[in-house]
């Protein structure tokens, strides 16, 4: 007897070896993840330059922490005194009265922008024992990055408690079975931790960038995509067990009939998350490779582990459900029959209706506010920095603290000076010269970080461009979040075209048809603007958030346009193998049918997973968790299963242009009717 079980346990073996060593790792990413500013600037705007050329006056890497104190009694010699006690030696500033009344004092501390969170953490500790009655909160860009780091503290381990623990369920009830779900998680954990050792080494080593947001948005979709192509490829190996009493021969069949579909899948992600390498922000750039890394190793494990246990258990994986050769293929008779059913009887009716509904959603898109938030703004929790921030602006000019830098020529520094009165700003002083500039410190009215302080910027540098031959630059934090707004912007005018495009390309060489890939991004675009749509809906009414950041709607766009593909992928190859054999409309009723189940359970899993992302209290990862979470269901439960397969049947055969299959002369079951 032919000893067929070597290589599966050998593979088996290496996975567990590599498991043990690579899955300490998940916990070490937050280790090279950077979250201060650095990490989210736009490599060739305005505020870099700035960021640049400040270098020449001096230490640049610091950040200001804004320690505020208030008594609304009035600010007393003691309050002072106790604040003056937690300077730090040429870092600090004295204590700094309001000008608008005596209820509140600031002191300004430098920190080291390279990891401020601990000097942020050791002030707070030192201003635990105010006098009774002083409030003392640290503020500013620091506290800002500190408050960040500690909310994505949670990465690493409630994240993917509450992932594992959501996809275990859905699991369990779709297989009714305690052992294959934990194979399945297995697989996935086994991706994680190959993904998180391969970034680790590139981020340690400077060649890729991480932050919290790309860390979070790894974990999430390594344990989806791994699951979604484990639920292909277990349901094909359930399928040909009940015809081939060999496991072996049911394994290999399964995985030659799925690796196009999941390759093709995971190909399509890959591609389409490669394609922020064109943006213009850091953080976007960092994403592409790690999220394409994610799904790298989710591809690798599903194709060579999955495989390699479910052939060494054979039927025992499904205990106690176990699909014995020659029991009945139950897709026929249940839910996604009937759907096909009814598909088949109205096809036109069927995709006309279901895209009307899917136009409602999209009317609403010009209600979602995508043009920015307030720093302050990003956490959903209580933090110390928002409420710094609060009675900071009660008490003094909003941008004291974090002022705006205006660099010119040292020659015509004066000039530039009178420019930068105007409305919004509330002074301005000129801070030394180096390199033949001159640094211009402006602080503005309002709060740094929010939206009338960014317009103030915007009408500060046409002021001080319009001075002749100073060639002045404005930078600092709130130039930073403009120029990091406006680059996102300009990021969905080249990305999105990039990604339909790469899409595209993909699916005509895996369907060997032209007609088909349009029409399929079709759908996806359809449903993405649906979902839109609605999250405009939900943030404004339901939520009540602020608004959104720009990167939201790109973020939004690259993963469900790929993802959304994915189950369009799983779907039409199902249906082209199945309409070479039966015809056009058959093939797309049977594929349909077959698949209904799998790409429904795929759907949800995936939807859950990303639903996950909510338990981190960051505005972006929330809204990211919602749309990619409703949009996924949209594109399993409404355009997979009713708009695309209606679609397929009205347009038949024709859908494979110019492949053999639409030349094919059609049988008496592949005619169409509307």
């Amino acid at each position: 007897m032919r000893a067929r079980w070597i290589l599966p346990a050998l593979i088996t073996v290496a996975w567990l070896a590599l498991g043990g060593f690579a899955g300490p790792y998940t916990g070490k990413l937050s280790q090279v993840a950077v979250n201060d500013s650095t990490a989210f600037l736009p490599a060739s705007a305005e505020a870099t330059k700035v960021a640049e050329q400040l270098k020449a006056f001096g230490d640049q890497r610091s950040l200001p922490a804004i320690v505020v104190a208030e008594r609304e009694s009035g600010i007393t010699g003691e309050d002072r005194g106790y604040l003056a006690g937690i300077a730090y030696p040429g870092k600090a500033s004295p204590v700094l009265p309001s000008e608008r009344d005596d209820q509140a004092v600031q002191v300004i501390v430098a920190v080291d922008a390279g990891d401020p969170a601990d000097a942020v953490k050791d002030l707070r500790d030192r201003l635990a024992d105010p006098p009774a009655g002083l409030t003392v909160l640290v503020a500013g860009p620091a506290a800002q990055v500190a408050d960040l780091k500690a909310a994505f503290g949670g990465i690493d381990g409630l994240l993917l408690l509450v992932a594992g623990a959501v996809v275990a369920l859905i699991l369990v009830l779709v297989y009714r079975s305690p052992l294959l779900p934990l194979i399945v998680l297995l697989s996935g954990g086994f991706a994680l931790g190959a993904a998180s050792l391969a970034v680790y080494l590139l981020a340690d080593g400077g060649v890729i960038d991480l932050n919290g947001q790309s860390q979070g948005i790894l974990s999430i979709l390594v344990f989806g995509a791994a699951t979604d192509y484990a639920l292909l490829l277990v349901s094909r190996f359930r399928e040909e067990l009940r015809d081939t009493e060999d496991r072996y021969r049911a394994m290999r069949t399964a995985w030659r009939a799925t690796i196009e579909p999941i390759a093709a899948s995971a190909g399509t992600v890959v591609l389409g998350v490669l394609c922020l390498l064109f943006s213009d922000l850091n953080s976007n750039k960092g994403l592409g490779p790690v999220a394409a890394i994610g799904i790298g190793a989710a591809l690798l494990t599903s194709v060579t582990f999955l495989p390699a246990v479910l052939v060494l258990l054979g039927r025992t994986a499904f205990w106690p459900r176990r699909p014995n050769l020659g029991t009945p293929h139950p897709e026929a008779s249940g839910l996604w029959g009937r759907v096909a059913r009814l598909i088949s009887a109205r096809p036109r009716l069927t995709w006309v209706l279901t895209a009307l509904v899917l136009l409602v959603g999209v009317a609403f898109v010009p209600q979602l506010k995508a043009s920015g938030t307030a720093a302050s703004d990003v956490f959903l929790t209580d933090v110390d920095s928002v409420a710094g921030q609060q009675v900071l602006s009660r008490h003094f000019p909003g941008g004291s603290g974090a002022p705006t830098v205006v660099l010119a020529r040292a020659e015509r520094a004066d000039a530039v000076l009178a420019a930068t009165g105007i409305d919004g700003v509330s002074s301005a002083a000129r801070r030394g010269e180096a390199a033949g500039l001159a640094r211009i410190d402006v602080v503005l009215d309002d709060p740094a970080d929010s939206e009338a302080a960014i317009a103030t910027v915007e009408r500060l540098r046409e002021a001080v461009r319009a001075v002749p031959d100073a060639q002045a630059q404005v930078g600092g934090p709130t130039a930073t979040q403009l120029d990091t707004q406006r680059t996102s912007e300009r990021d969905r005018l080249v990305i999105i075209p990039i990604v339909l495009l790469v899409i595209f390309l993909v699916l005509a060489l895996l369907l060997r048809s032209l007609l088909a890939p349009l029409l399929l991004i079709a759908t996806v675009v359809l449903s993405f603007g649906a979902t839109m749509g609605v999250s405009a809906l939900v943030f404004n009414g339901i939520f009540d958030f602020p608004g959104a950041d720009p990167v939201v709607p790109l973020f939004g766009f690259v993963f469900l346009v790929a993802l959304g593909v994915d189950y369009n992928i799983f779907l039409m190859t199902r249906v082209r193998e199945e309409t070479a054999v039966l015809g056009a409309r058959e093939g797309v009723l049977r594929g349909l049918t077959i698949t209904g189940g799998v790409i429904t359970s795929a759907g949800v899993v995936l939807a859950a997973t990303f639903s996950a992302l909510a338990v981190l209290p960051i505005l972006f990862l929330a809204q990211i968790a919602f749309i990619v979470a409703f949009g996924v269901l949209l594109d399993t439960l409404v355009v997979r299963s009713l708009l695309v397969p209606a679609l397929a049947v009205d347009v038949g055969r024709a859908i494979w242009w110019p492949s053999r299959l639409a030349r094919d002369r059609p049988s008496t079951s592949d005619r169409t009717g509307a």
